[in-house]
């Protein structure tokens, strides 16, 4: 969030109030009535006056940084400076799988598919268009099948949805600043063709390419820039003849054509068809990768997050923060994170690699994943890090916060009852945690979430809150294995009382389980549900480590999708996860519940003896179930 530089004195009535002081110090206004009409009204228009201008100083002076800037046509003018242009809206993208069949008597060497070949899909009874940007073509096999190839011999088609648009200028005097704006807000400036012919007739025709993507420059490079306008266009910039390559000549005539998507709407679709033919023949479609990548323009806070980390990595990709601002630039679309860390920093250390993590967005299934780490891998890291440096993915580790919330409750000082109270802190957490944490680095802090529930309402007289840190393991059913699970925090040691360790059901050898370490130890045990030890030693934890070992555990079924096992850290007040964890909230295990505390006081006299009922009286609120 954007912080800004705050008025001060800028009150009207602070202001209309020192300038009377002031004009009564002085001796030319020592027999004046400042409250009378006149002299009122005029030190009226000088405090409007004066403070109109000092609320205008202070919006430009906020508009002239980047953290500080509101207006989106502000923070895209500092981003500009910094080289960053703010990612578009973007179209969701599917790979489709096409090919036609003809009969041996008319089966050509090659069979094209055309450029623009629609495809339809349909999500919650809306249609969505897709269609090809490149022209494919196909040879067939031994059974007569053409299966549609890209240039790198992939069947897997890329089509993209939108609906294609084409904006043509033609250029006048070069001496003019000629300006080429595209007017369409929700156009995706990645499938943007720039062709430049020589006049408004030829056929012939030069393609200019995103300067972005050009590796040299040279005067005679055909390539443009691109950039975001006020009024939310985008306007195409060319070449100066000389560091920034060709510029179109008089009487050229420049034809753009794009997509102009609906963006995130049509991802997730997974059904297409097509009416469209080639050679006579109907084209199938078999989807191999469902749409996905869609999204709105860049929102103001990702760019004042974003372009400060672009300039750094100036097109070179040398430091951890450098992959970082790369693949965040380029992937937005379909990353939500990355952290990225060096192999001296590893644990172990491994030199000679950078080891990155992304958390894609919900909707980009497996194959798109794959897709994207081997294009960042081609089009990044290939050109722009150090040739001896290799990269290394590893998956997000997700580690899971159970809460257990309880709060005191006064029903005399709201108009809400018990159970709406729960029910509010519980959404509250869950919007702490989607604002907060969910991301590489981001740290949970108990005091700041304890504070938030508090303010809620004046009847939350105090809240206490413990806090578990929760693993999930799927374990390979009826077979006998070890596993290790990991929390990025160091768990508590054990005691006489508690268990520190404890886990959600399975089943062994047909008995319903639970997993804990036995008391004043860290070995494991199983138990069934009334308490009685099933397998007496199945490992131990690492306290200071913040590890489990479990040995020869054979698991036959378990509830949900996985096993839920649970750890009491050493400290619930922070928990900060490192790399390439990240925290979120259990939902079903986390719950809040009230304590009803009456804090009124009534006193009665009666024979002389004093009765009070005070604020210590406390009972169960509603059902801790909310």
């Amino acid at each position: 969030m954007a912080t800004t530089i705050q008025s001060t004195d800028l009150d009207f009535d602070t202001i209309k109030t020192r300038l009377k002081d002031y004009l009564k110090k002085q001796n030319e206004f020592n027999d004046y009535d400042f409250e009378a009409a006149g002299l009122s009204n005029l030190l009226d228009v000088l405090a409007y006056n004066t403070h109109f201008n000092g609320l205008i100083a202070n919006f430009a002076i906020n508009e002239s940084f980047l953290n500080t800037a509101q207006l989106r046509s502000s923070i895209i003018s500092h981003a500009e400076a910094l080289g960053y242009v703010p990612r578009s809206y973007t179209s969701a993208q599917a790979k489709l799988n096409l090919s036609i069949s003809i009969s041996a008597s008319n089966r050509p060497n090659l069979v094209d598919l055309p450029r623009g070949a629609t495809f339809t899909t349909s999500i919650d009874n809306v249609s969505y268009t897709f269609r090809t940007r490149e022209k494919y073509t196909a040879t067939p096999n031994s059974a007569g099948v053409y299966n549609f190839v890209t240039d790198d011999g992939i069947t897997e088609i890329p089509v993209y949805e939108g609906i294609e648009k084409v904006k043509t200028f033609f250029v006048g005097d070069t001496s003019d600043n000629q300006i080429y704006v595209i007017p369409d807000i929700t156009i995706d400036t990645t499938t943007i063709r720039v062709r430049v012919f020589d006049t408004a007739v030829s056929s012939t025709f030069d393609t200019y390419t995103n300067i972005n993507t050009a590796k040299r420059i040279t005067p005679t490079s055909t390539h443009y820039q691109i950039k975001e306008v006020p009024n939310g266009y985008y306007e195409i910039i060319f070449g100066d003849g000389l560091s920034t390559g060709k510029a179109p000549s008089a009487g050229n005539m420049i034809k753009i054509d794009y997509l102009s998507t609906k963006g995130p709407a049509a991802n997730g679709a997974s059904i297409f068809s097509t009416s469209v033919q080639v050679r006579g023949q109907n084209l199938a479609v078999l989807t191999n990768t469902a749409s996905a990548g869609g999204s709105f323009r860049e929102g103001v806070e990702s760019i004042r997050q974003n372009a400060p980390i672009y300039f750094t990595s100036q097109r070179r990709m040398v430091t951890a923060e450098d992959y970082r601002g790369q693949i965040l630039t380029n992937f937005n679309s379909f990353v939500d994170d990355v952290t990225t860390w060096g192999g001296a920093d590893n644990d172990p250390p491994v030199y000679g690699r950078v080891y990155v993590s992304l958390k894609f967005k919900d909707d980009v299934d497996n194959a798109t994943q794959q897709n994207i780490k081997a294009r960042i891998i081609s089009e990044l890291t290939d050109n722009f890090a150090i040739a001896t440096i290799d990269t290394i993915y590893v998956d997000p580790v997700n580690t899971f916060l159970e809460l257990s919330t309880t709060f005191n409750f006064d029903p005399d000082l709201t108009s809400r009852t018990a159970g709406s109270t729960q029910n509010l802190v519980q959404s509250t957490i869950q919007t702490f945690f989607a604002n907060n944490l969910e991301k590489f680095g981001q740290v949970f802090r108990r005091s700041n979430l304890l504070t938030i529930i508090d303010d809620l309402d004046e009847a939350i007289l105090n809240t206490r809150m413990e806090v578990k840190v929760q693993q999930r393991l799927t374990p390979s059913l009826g077979l006998t294995r070890s596993y290790n699970i990991y929390y990025p925090v160091p768990i508590s040691a054990p005691d006489d009382k508690n268990y520190i360790i404890s886990s959600t059901k399975f089943t062994v050898n047909n008995i319903s389980c639970v997993l804990r370490n036995r008391l004043s130890s860290t070995t494991m045990e199983v138990v069934d549900t009334s308490g009685n030890v099933v397998i007496d030693n199945i490992g131990s934890y690492n306290a200071a480590a913040g590890r489990i070992d479990l040995t020869g555990l054979n698991v036959t079924a378990f509830e949900g999708t996985a096993i839920k096992i649970s750890a009491l850290p050493t400290n619930q007040s922070t928990i900060r996860p490192l790399r390439a964890s990240l925290l979120n909230l259990d939902q079903e295990i986390s719950k809040a519940s009230a304590i009803l505390d009456y804090q009124n006081t009534q006193v009665s006299l009666s024979g002389g003896t004093q009765t009070s009922s005070s604020g210590s009286t406390s009972s169960s609120g509603s059902s801790s179930g909310y």
